[in-house]
């Protein structure tokens, strides 16, 4: 699970072995874990973060988008797309 990205207390990673998915990113932070789509940014997963919490990780998202997905696309080149 190659981290990508800190935030604060937030966590930005994506697992070795999901290159069939479209790109994502994984964030966690204590027990709270939220899954978002990168293109568009959406969110795909919820577990424990309040509504408030899930905008401002969309918006560290869409914040870090390029960053991220060249990170992605390094990773797993094309695929999902």
């Amino acid at each position: 699970m190659p981290t990508v990205l800190r935030v604060g207390p937030y966590r930005f990673y994506f697992y070795s072995h999901e290159p069939n998915e479209p790109p994502h990113i994984h964030i966690d932070r204590d027990r709270g874990s939220a899954k978002f789509w990168q293109e568009p940014v959406e969110l795909a997963r919820n577990i424990g973060f309040s509504a408030k919490e899930l905008r401002k990780l969309q918006s560290l998202v869409e914040d870090h988008q390029e960053r991220l997905l060249e990170v992605w696309h390094g990773r797993f080149g094309n695929s999902g797309r």
